[in-house]
């Protein structure tokens, strides 16, 4: 029987998944862990308890979040609900508005800001900006594209074969418009259409081939043409899919009725899109051809002007961006989600998207070596446990990358590419993740909760979700303010020291004795499980393995609750002395020796594990654990 000292300095790799249990040669295993629920991996290796969710409000449904930053002491965050935008600033209401999504539109909304507007669009609904004009006053008006001597400069496109024509009646005035072949609908009415490069608008629709207009410019000609156009996007065709700025144009990408087109305005005339004669500083408009349809799903501002599309993702160079110089360049072919928007997040100069197929996230990264984007896949390590991503935004303070999947949970990595640290947790609260956004350096998330949805804050100080922080002059037994928790039992701090759940009645919990400030909410359980011993070398035990002592770094602790084989037994760390047993216990820091009993089969077994739900702070930093072998 041998002895063997391992040491796990770290956890920089995460939650590693199942299908790498026999390769122990690897550096991932050696730093991974078999199971890391609720809690948070920092980027110099240590695992910490996650922050708790503090409730903010109740939200009218299911919605999504965005986040509003007009300057760094001016942050906001938009919650997106059913036909509605409620306005935050840190955590309190400020202002609400009627809007026209639905809910079941707001999963598949894009958006980009300028200054104190925000542009939101959706293929179905007509393009919409949001402005700020004060922290309580919020207007929501349509897109107004420039318009000069009656010529509105907007995208336009002939939707009709090439030999199809239109014939005018007369070239100025009210008209009649007549059609070779199905042209008009009534939603055309209030579109324009170009006759020989001149506006005219549509006021009547008599029949699929007849309409009267209002001309705007004096026609060239009344004889039927075929060079004529229409809105690309209006009532009829569909609206913009996808919009950011880049080089001081504003970009649209796609339409609903013109999937894989992007269009570029005037170089600092963001609502202007008129393409003139191809001068630099002009419109830029053309589509993505390739082998398949790329319908366009986001365009992303960063080293280049990148779009995602629903099977490949492509590179727009060109600098500056001119209609004489762009070239647009396919990278790899992974393709973005469909049926929903999730947005692409900057990290560090990569760009990191959900891929459409599975559960996963890809990294969009310029290789200088080979000029080119690659898209490694983040999550193959995890791959178990990541499903379908509905949200995701990346906290750039604790490097937490948070992406909310369809299953209601939220994965989060730890991102520190200049440490080579990738690090998947798993987050789990009573209920199911719907939305996250990063507001001000805030984690905000969107939880559904027994029939209702609620807004909260990832807060350091919070050791419960759906929590509330309440406080009082004298002590007292009584506390309100929990309607949105009725019928649950909750985990309650009272004077800084844990105490006997309550259960909520009519919105309120009864304590057995008076406190001054007490933390109520839900309790979620941290878990964090190591991977099988591996020998040196990387060799893996199929023989009996005991483990004699383990010794946990721990950092800030309260209680540790621990399985070594024998089932779970507690350590808590209390204050001792004359009248310091009732107080608050007091954060430990330091080494703890455990001894162990009973040996594990097959060695295919992890050596302890750390599950606990008590409503307090833990910090792992490293384990050394002494084993026996029967080789």
């Amino acid at each position: 029987m041998a002895r063997l000292s391992i040491t796990k300095t770290n956890f920089t790799a995460g939650e590693i998944s199942p299908h790498l249990l026999g390769r122990g040669d690897l550096r991932s295993y050696e730093n991974g862990a078999s199971k890391l629920t609720n809690v948070f991996i920092h980027p110099t290796g240590g695992v910490v308890r996650r922050s708790g969710l503090r409730y903010l409000d109740t939200v009218p449904g299911k919605g999504r979040l965005v986040a509003f930053e007009f300057n760094v002491e001016q942050v906001y965050l938009l919650v997106f609900t059913d036909f509605r935008v409620d306005v935050y600033r840190e955590g309190v209401w400020v202002a609400g508005f009627i809007a026209p999504w639905s809910a079941a539109q707001v999963c598949g909304l894009n958006w980009t800001q300028t200054a104190d507007t925000l542009l939101v669009v959706h293929p179905d609904v007509a393009p919409r900006k949001i402005t700020r004009t004060s922290n309580t006053a919020w207007t929501l008006d349509d897109w107004l594209f420039f318009e000069k001597d009656n010529r509105l400069h907007q995208p336009y496109h002939k939707f009709a074969p090439d030999g199809v024509t239109l014939t005018a009646s007369a070239t100025t005035g009210s008209i009649t418009i007549n059609a070779s072949a199905a042209v008009f609908d009534v939603a055309h009415v209030g579109t324009r259409f170009r006759l020989q490069n001149k506006d005219v608008e549509i006021t009547a629709v008599v029949s699929a081939a007849s309409a009267t207009a209002t001309v705007h410019e004096p026609l060239v000609a009344i004889a039927a043409t075929e060079d004529w156009q229409e809105q690309a996007f209006s009532p009829v065709r569909g609206w913009p899919v996808s919009v950011c700025f880049h080089q001081d144009r504003m970009v649209i990408g796609g339409g609903r009725d013109l999937p894989n087109r992007l269009w570029m305005s005037r170089s600092a005339d963001l609502f202007n899109f008129d393409l003139g004669t191809g001068l630099d500083d002009e419109g830029i408009e053309f589509a993505i051809l390739s082998d398949q349809v790329n319908a366009v799903r986001a365009v992303f501002s960063g080293r280049h002007l990148q779009v995602f599309t629903s099977g490949a993702e492509w590179m727009v160079t060109g600098d500056p961006l001119s209609p004489g110089n762009i070239q647009l360049l396919r990278q790899t072919q992974i393709g973005s989600p469909t049926t929903h928007t999730v947005p692409p997040r900057n990290v560090d100069g990569a760009t990191l998207f959900a891929p459409r197929h599975a559960g996963a996230l890809r990294e969009f990264l310029f290789a200088d070596v080979e000029q080119a984007y690659q898209s490694a896949d983040l999550g193959l390590l995890a791959s178990h446990m990541l499903a379908p991503a509905r949200d995701q935004d990346f906290d750039t303070a604790a490097r937490l990358f948070h992406m909310v999947m369809d299953n209601g949970k939220m994965a989060t990595v730890t991102i520190y590419r200049a440490e080579q640290v990738t690090a998947w947790t798993l987050q789990e609260t009573k209920g199911a993740f719907w939305s996250v956004a990063v507001a001000g350096g805030g984690v905000y998330v969107l939880v559904a909760r027994a029939g209702g949805y609620y807004l909260e804050q990832l807060e350091a100080d919070m050791n419960v979700d759906g929590g509330v922080l309440r406080t009082s002059a004298t002590a007292k037994t009584i506390w309100t303010g929990l309607d949105h928790l009725e019928g649950e039992t909750l985990k309650v701090i009272a004077d800084g020291a844990p105490v006997l759940d309550a259960v909520v009645s009519g919105g309120t919990v009864v304590l057995d004795n008076p406190a001054l400030r007490v933390e109520m909410g839900l309790a979620f359980s941290h878990v964090i499980e190591p991977l099988p011993p591996v020998i040196d070398g990387g060799s893996m035990s199929h023989g009996p393995v005991r483990a004699i002592a383990h010794v946990f770094r721990l950092h800030e602790c309260v209680s540790l609750r621990l399985d070594t084989g024998s089932g779970f037994h507690d350590r808590a760390f209390k204050r001792f002395g004359p009248g310091l047993l009732d107080q608050p216990p007091v954060p430990f820091s330091g080494d703890r020796k455990v001894r162990a009993l009973g040996w594990k089969r097959g060695g295919d077994q992890a050596l302890w594990r750390i599950e606990g739900d008590a409503p307090q702070n833990f910090t792992l930093l490293s384990v050394a654990s002494e084993i026996a072998i029967n080789r």
